[in-house]
């Protein structure tokens, strides 16, 4: 509330006096000297007023979703989502007909969690219509009104409901209705897009032990309506484990995708099939698929010739998650690991750490002019070299390589260097 730019926001918006207030997160996560992430303010002005307010101070402003209300203040770097206060006339699912409002406790009604129904003025003075700083004190996560009319009113909000109580709950029992709720509404996930479920997971998976909230879900049979293939808790509570405070590395951190591959017990079919339905982009489903069916297997005991051989072969960063998968399966399976294979696993990582990309000294022009001609001949004649490269630890230099070729059946230049029959 302090900052200059948050200042002139608000001053810019109550210099006729209308009364502002922030809203959601940010006053949520203060309460909880959590970091803010984005900063709403709640006003009853409608949009068009509020463009003009911040036009007269000077200040960008991007209509954003006028039509529902909402206006983006950019000063610089920051943004403020302001947004005119509502309620709703009719509901359809996901979308609904509001008009505005200037009534704060109907705006604040239409909240998805008492802990989001929070507001508070620019003094710092907090309104809570619905207890939600006991039930954000207590970590209890529970729906404004009937949890049943909430999901019905967006489905979204089943989900939202797991990922709020995996990072904000602290009882290991959730709000009995709630979940009653979420498992007889849980048919209406298959209805969702794909970014709003992928936008949910991915979020959840953030959490410090998404496992234990993930785990529910999966035994009410909620989970199965947006990922069958996810059955590997115990992976994935370790993996978590590992990112959060297991390693301080500066090459380890949370990942959603890893956790994400952590928990999925699938092929590459399987992967690809959860990239689409979540609609996740080609890298990150290209990940998912690399860890689901890898390229190389990554054990503890692995030569360290071996193991350049498999950096080589993928690279760092796809070897770092092939082995914290691999190191969470080991510990998922025996929580007593000897100090020497901890060791082992570490060292792993700082292999991969250091390791810098090298390449074939050869290519496939050098086949050409071998007289080997176009074709997919060159790709199976540079593979033969390239594997015997890697054997040889990477150490035979171009010279070497061109002779490898030369001796290999199916070359067009005898070692000799004499012409072939």
């Amino acid at each position: 509330m302090q900052d200059p730019d948050t200042q002139a926001v608000v001053e810019a918006l109550m210099v006729d006096g209308a009364k502002v207030r922030f809203v959601g997160g940010c006053v949520r996560d203060s309460v909880l000297k959590r970091p803010i992430k984005d900063i709403d303010i709640a006003t009853p002005d409608p949009p068009q007023r509020v463009l003009a307010l911040l036009d007269d101070a000077g200040i960008h402003a991007i209509p954003t979703g006028v039509e529902h209300g909402t206006v983006t203040a950019v000063i610089g770097k920051a943004h403020f989502e302001i947004t005119t206060l509502r309620k709703d006339v009719e509901n359809f699912g996901r979308r609904a007909r509001v008009e505005y409002t200037d009534d704060w406790l109907v705006d604040a009604s239409r909240r998805d969690f008492t802990m989001n129904a929070l507001s508070a003025d620019p003094l710092g003075r907090i309104y809570d219509p619905f207890d939600g700083l006991a039930d954000l004190g207590a970590g209890r996560v529970q729906f404004v009104g009937n949890a049943v009319q909430r999901i019905e009113e967006d489905a979204l909000r089943l989900l939202r409901f797991f990922r709020f109580h995996a990072h904000y709950g602290r009882r290991t029992d959730m709000d009995s209705q709630a979940l009653a709720a979420c498992r007889k509404l849980a048919p209406r996930l298959d209805t969702l897009s794909g970014e709003r479920v992928a936008g949910e997971i991915l979020r959840l998976l953030q959490a410090e032990d998404p496992a234990s909230v993930l785990l529910t879900m999966h035994t009410t049979g909620i989970l199965g309506h947006v990922l069958p293939a996810a059955r590997n808790f115990g992976r994935l509570r370790i993996l978590s484990w590992l990112e959060e405070r297991g390693l301080v590395r500066d090459d380890v951190h949370v990942d959603p995708i890893r956790r994400l591959a952590a928990m999925l017990t699938t092929d590459r079919a399987g992967a690809e099939a959860v990239g689409d339905r979540l609609k996740l982009s080609v890298i990150q489903t290209k990940r998912l698929v690399a860890m689901a069916e890898p390229r190389v297997k990554i054990h503890q005991d692995l030569s360290r010739q071996d193991i350049r051989r498999a950096l080589h072969r993928v690279g760092a960063d796809e070897f770092r998650d092939l082995t914290l998968l691999a190191w969470a399966e080991r510990r998922s399976e025996d929580a007593r690991l000897s100090a020497a294979e901890t060791a082992a696993w570490t060292a792993l990582l700082d292999i991969a750490l250091d390791w810098r990309p090298v390449e074939l000294p050869i290519k496939g022009r050098d086949l050409l002019a071998q007289g080997v001609p176009h074709g997919p001949e060159i790709g199976r004649l540079l593979s033969l070299v390239e594997e015997w490269w890697e054997e040889q630890d990477f150490r035979p230099d171009r010279d070497a390589c061109l002779d490898r070729l030369r001796r290999l059946p199916g070359s067009a230049a005898p070692p000799d260097g004499g012409v072939t029959g």
